[in-house]
């Protein structure tokens, strides 16, 4: 048996690795392209483990909707504002600061949808909580003033929208529920 250069072992090596990488990458690209229908039967065999869960998810063009619908409202009533949507886990999805918002309404907008959609409840109700459980206030990331509200679907939480920069928090959640109420 012969013996092989250094030089050509690593092109060897480098031949026998690109070829397990486009096996691979077939392989996958394959299975991503399967028919909706097997795709789908897939998801269903898939699901029926205990060990997975499904979630809905609003769509960057629902939370746009949804904000902009909000800032709208707020406009029709002369109040300059900033509107946050978040997702199910908190994460920011949209935020649109309104001409002449405060430039603490950016955060608080955030705060107040990460609030809402945590507790799947408006920030005016969670208000109320505080007086009996205080120590929610201490939780990072969450704002307990009115103004934020929790988008759902089936009954179970989505996404929030929080608004901040009214002279009421109570405006605030009115305009947050507008933007809800667009989707």
């Amino acid at each position: 048996m012969k013996k092989m250069t250094l030089r050509a072992r690593v092109l060897t090596g480098a031949v026998a690795a690109a070829a397990l990488g486009a096996g691979t990458f077939g392989a996958v690209s394959a299975s991503a392209s399967t028919p909706a229908a097997e795709s789908r039967a897939a998801v269903k065999t898939d699901t029926s483990s205990r060990h997975l869960q499904q979630t809905t998810h609003l769509t960057i063009d629902a939370a746009s909707r949804a904000a902009q619908a909000a800032l709208d409202a707020a406009e029709r009533a002369g109040q300059r504002v900033t509107v946050a949507v978040v997702d199910r886990n908190g994460n920011t999805l949209v935020t649109l600061r309104g001409n002449g918002a405060g430039p603490q309404s950016y955060e608080s907008a955030e705060k107040k949808a990460f609030t809402a959609v945590s507790w799947n409840a408006p920030t005016s109700e969670l208000v109320k909580r505080l007086e009996s459980t205080p120590n929610l206030k201490d939780i990072p990331g969450t704002l307990f003033l009115p103004g934020g509200t929790p988008i759902q679907a089936k009954g179970a939480p989505i996404a929030g929208i929080g608004v901040a920069g009214a002279p009421s928090g109570a405006q605030d959640e009115e305009f947050a529920r507008a933007g809800a109420g667009a989707l």
